[in-house]
């Protein structure tokens, strides 16, 4: 981790030329969170307060309820869990919504100058399947990773140890040579917690939401400020 203060000293804390790896999450740190707390807190609400006939306050109080409920396990992030327990075709209501997903600046230009220097790429994320495919589908993102990780793979979320530890049997990387990307500070301390030794934190994973220092962590606002 940083020491207090160090948060926004940047590209000073990247050695480019020791690292080899790169790990990546994708909602809120390639992608624009817009479209996830869009989906979540409004239009679900809307869909499901529609189906009850209840008003839309009560229908997202329902949902977040529901969420919380769920709030770090596996099935948090399962989408076939939510189809299930909601009775909605889930991929179906994202595929309403599909303009909404993002890409957020400068991710592009990172991910074509990180492969010309011939880094390795991988996107670790605790997305479903699913949703991994669709987000993929409009992104247009999917060429660039050498593999693409899901902690629904394992069976278990990010936040855990177990995950680190099975991911270094799916690929190879030196912990003293890697850099991870994320938004959650509970990812981060996960990922801290297995001696990564480059983690940086985004601290405006949405375009709709002020800015937020991750505490603990070097920050940035976007990827042009880390440009190997």
């Amino acid at each position: 981790m940083a020491h207090p203060g160090e948060e926004n000293k940047l590209n000073s804390h990247i050695d480019w030329s020791q690292i080899d790896t790169i790990l990546l999450d994708l909602d809120g740190t390639l992608l624009d969170l817009n479209f996830d707390l869009h989906f979540w807190l409004k239009y679900l609400p809307k869909v499901y307060s529609e189906k009850h006939n209840i008003s839309f306050e009560d229908s997202k109080n329902i949902i977040i309820s529901m969420l919380d409920s769920q709030e770090g396990k596996l099935t948090w992030y399962c989408l076939d869990y939510w189809e299930e327990k909601l009775d909605f075709d889930i991929m179906k209501l994202k595929g309403d919504i599909a303009h909404l997903i993002q890409v957020h600046n400068h991710v592009l230009n990172f991910l074509i100058t990180a492969r010309s220097k011939e880094k390795r790429i991988y996107l670790v994320t605790n997305a479903h399947r699913k949703g991994i495919a669709l987000k993929m589908q409009m992104s247009k993102l999917e060429g660039y990773f050498d593999e693409i990780v899901s902690s629904h793979d394992f069976g278990v979320i990010k936040q855990e140890q177990q995950f680190w530890e099975q991911l270094t049997t799916v690929i190879q990387f030196d912990n003293e040579r890697t850099i991870f990307f994320d938004d959650s500070l509970d990812v981060l301390e996960s990922a801290s917690t297995f001696k990564i030794k480059n983690i940086i934190a985004i601290n405006k994973p949405s375009s709709m939401i002020d800015k937020k220092i991750v505490p603990g962590f070097i920050n940035i606002e976007s990827f042009l400020e880390v440009m190997p």
